[in-house]
This record gives C-alpha cells, structure tokens and sequence, in this order.
C-alpha cells in the first residue's frame, strides 16, 4: 500500500489541508469540557460519524459526505465510523468498520488501522465490534454523547451507541452546548479552507457571469457553476442546491428545489439571482450575485440592484465585535427602505416604516447566518441567553448573537416583489399609507434581487471572503469581456 500522509488534498491544484486542524479542535472541546460543571474527571467523548445510506428502498447509495459533528473534530472521509475522545488527555480514537471481503472486490482496498491512524493523526484505532472492550478498559466515570436541537433545521444530532452502553453512566446534555460554541469560532486553519473555497466558487460565479446568454435554461447555469467548483476546486459537493432564479423566479427565495427545478428558459431582459456555494473538505460557500441575463442593467433594475448592494455594503462596513447581528439587520432594512424611498416606491417615515415592519415586505428573510461546516452552521441560537424575535423578518434572522471575533457570517440583504405579501400589504390599513401603488405596480413582475457576501469578522471589523464583481459597472464590463 502507497504511504499514506496525514492530509486531506484533491490533488494538484487544490488546498492541502493538515490533520492538526481537528487536532486543534479536539484540544478546544476538551478545554472547555474540563471548565464545564457537571463533566467528571475521565469522561469520554463518544461520536457517531455519518452513515452509508441507500436512497429510499434501492440499492443506489448517494455521494457520501461525513457528518458536521464528526468531521469537526475527526476530519474522516469515510462512513459509519465512531470516534472518543478523552477529556483529560485529549487521547483521540477511532473506531473504524471491519470489512469483508467482498468489500475489496466492488469497492476497493481494505485498509488496516495503522492507515487510518496514520491518514486522521489519531492516537488508536479499532474496530467496531471492539468498542465495548475499549470503553471497559477505561471505566470512565460518564459519556457524553451528542444530542441537541439545530435552530435552523429543527432537527437533533445523533447520539452515538454501542452495545453495553447501558451499564454506563451516559450523559447527552453537556457536550452539544460546547462543541457547538466551538464551532462557532474559527481556528486559522478552518478560515484557510473557508477562504479556499471561496474563492474557488466566487470564480465559478465571474465563469456563469461571463457565459449566460438569454435562450439558456436555469439548469444550464447550475451545471456550469458545479463543473467548474468540481473541475477547477476539487468540490464533490455544493453547500446546498443551488437557486438560478431569473425573472418572476428571482423572487422565491428558495427557488431550485424539486418542485422549481432551476429549469426555466432565461429570457433577454430578466434579472438573475444565482445563488450557489461550493463545498471543499466539508467546509461552505455560501455567494449570490444577481445580473441582468443580457449583460446590461435597464435602469428599473439599477434601482432595485443598487438599493441592495447600498444595505449590503452599510453592513460590511458597520459590523464587527461587539455589534448585535440583530442590530445588523435593522441597519440592511433602513438603507433598504431609504432607497426605495428616494426612487418613488415608498413614502413617509422611514422609522416608522421599520416599527410597521413594511421593510420585511420587501426583504421578508434574515440578514445572514454563521457559516462553516454547514452552510448554515450551529450556535445561531444558544440552548440560554438569546431569544428569537416574532417579529416579520426579524424572526428569520438565523441568529440575534452579538459579534464576536472568529464568527464566519453571510451578508445577504434582498429586495423582492413577492406579489402574494406586497398586494395584500398594500391593502393593510397599517401598512397601506406607506407605498406608492402605481410605482410598485411598475416592479410586480420584477422578480428580486440579493446579494450575499462571505465575511469573517475580525478584531476591527469583517473581512470579505469572496471577490466578485459588484457594482453594476463592475458587472456589466465582466459580462461583456465573456461576449467578446
């Protein structure tokens, strides 16, 4: 068998990633259990990876990609691993699935554990059917499994088992606030993936920028942008579907799922709002760049463009330690509403407008969210401390955290013309003195704009992960070098 590094690389070309990266992060975790009431002296992290799955009731398995919890603190690209980790030691094990031999027939070598202690720099490796043995031979005095709510999908981790557990004292409580909190914070070795991969995929969007063409389909960009994050970056896998939205599309927020598959024709004068991320080594992008199809802005769509990209760039420039992300929001829907204003759209005060919630009409979703392992990553909302508004658009923020250091964010503000919220708000007696009904009417069949950037914010401010074009200048000279 070839010697094998402790590294994760695609190959020539693509970002190398180093083992001591989740070396660290398990020194994090184990630090901060240490200081936790209630963890005892010779606890013991247990961790279920992710499992090899079938779709539905075929033999077809999908693309394997590693479970969030697991990765951070293993980096093992494999399936239905488990893993401990010592919180007095830091003693790092996997335990690894003992295959048979059929497996060398269809899918390749099997590999002994000194490969895979070697490839994810662990202290031992096993098999599965040895950790009851292993655990016995440490007695430890608790385990601390994984389980704990996600605020973003409503779901729970899994809690890692094996047989025996029971005679145990197990504790599933503790470990999910830390490792969480963890994650949160980014090492320098995580922000070198996350500035990888985007800008990997803030070059996959300058390449459909520079191709589009009116008489294409949605999917056709879709394509393009995978093929070129795959080809060029080594991304198996995209952070999530991708949403190639133009015209009416462009104002479904989550355009591209099954049941709006990315497959319209893109017509000669429609806006676009492609917002997809590459995926590196498990790590997310998360970018929208919104442009005319054609190439050149008409001047309804510089409004709505530059309204847009004055509230993303009021809070790049306003965010950093000590800012409530809430307060952020706030900021992205008083430009908004300023620059619709100044273009006829809306009327009145603008302070008032905000206190009638008129600015989640136009921008009905959150500001942005923590970025990292997931495109939409854990900690927005601690188990204690922060509440979720209930208020239009503030209860879609993703997180009401106050800025820290380390935080990995999106900055995605939007202005859309969503006819099933705009017509009836017009109507609303609260909220009707506000608009200006036959400028509106003029944008119905606009569609939307947003514009997201990655950030990481820093001891003075953020700083901007992705680097594409921006302004409507900037864009419109990008698209005419790819029709030259």
């Amino acid at each position: 068998m070839a010697e094998v590094s402790p590294q994760f690389s695609r190959g020539e070309g693509t970002l190398t990633v180093p083992v001591s990266l989740h070396a660290k992060n398990r020194a994090r975790l184990c630090e901060r259990l240490r200081e936790k009431e209630g963890v005892p002296n010779g606890a013991i992290v247990f961790l279920k990876g992710g499992e090899q799955e079938t779709r539905f009731d075929s033999d077809f398995e999908p693309v394997f990609r590693q479970e969030s919890y697991f990765h951070w603190t293993f980096g093992v690209i494999e399936s239905d691993f488990l893993g401990a980790v010592s919180v007095n030691t830091g003693t790092s094990i996997l335990f690894c699935p003992k295959l048979s031999e059929e497996y060398a027939v269809w899918l390749g070598t099997i590999k002994p554990k000194e490969y895979f202690q070697k490839r994810y720099g662990v202290d031992e490796v096993y098999y599965t059917n040895e950790i009851a043995a292993w655990i016995e031979t440490q007695k430890p005095p608790m385990i601390l499994t994984l389980r704990g709510l996600n605020t973003d999908s409503g779901k729970y981790s899994e809690e890692g088992t094996f047989t025996g557990i029971e005679k145990y004292t197990v504790n599933n409580s503790l470990l999910h606030p830390e490792i969480a909190e963890c994650r949160v914070f980014k090492t320098p070795e995580e922000m070198e993936v996350l500035r990888y991969v985007c800008g990997v995929s803030s070059r996959a969007h300058i390449e459909c920028m520079k191709r589009i063409r009116p008489g294409m389909k949605e999917y056709q960009i879709e394509s393009m942008f995978q093929h070129y994050c795959s080809y060029h970056g080594g991304c198996r896998h995209t952070s999530y579907a991708c949403i190639c939205a133009t015209g009416c599309n462009a104002a479904i927020l989550h355009y591209g799922h099954a049941g709006e598959p990315n497959s319209k024709e893109i017509k000669d004068g429609d806006i676009c709002n492609f917002d997809m991320g590459g995926e590196y080594y498990c790590y997310s992008s998360d970018i929208t760049c919104a442009y005319p199809a054609n190439g050149k802005f008409t001047e309804d769509q510089k409004i709505v463009y530059n309204s847009v990209l004055k509230a993303n760039r009021a809070v790049l420039h306003a965010a950093k330690p000590g800012v409530c992300w809430t307060d952020m929001h706030l900021l992205a829907e008083k430009t908004l509403l300023t620059e619709l204003k100044s273009h006829g759209l809306v009327k009145g005060d603008v302070d008032e407008m905000i206190t009638a919630r008129v600015g989640a009409i136009f921008f009905p979703h959150g500001l942005g969210h923590f970025m990292g392992i997931d495109v939409h990553d854990v900690g927005g909302y601690p188990e204690v401390g922060i509440e979720r508004s209930n208020l239009p658009g503030l209860r879609s923020l993703r997180t009401a955290r106050v800025l820290q250091e380390g935080m990995v964010l999106t900055i995605e503000p939007g202005c859309y013309f969503i006819e099933s919220i705009l017509v009836p708000a017009m109507k609303d007696e609260k909220k009707a003195k506000f608009f200006c009904p036959d400028v509106i009417q003029r944008f119905l069949k606009f569609g939307g704009v947003r514009i997201e950037d990655d950030v990481v914010i820093t001891a003075t401010g953020a700083e901007l992960l992705n680097d594409v074009p921006r302004t409507v200048e900037e864009i419109e000279a990008t698209m005419a070098e790819g029709r030259k």
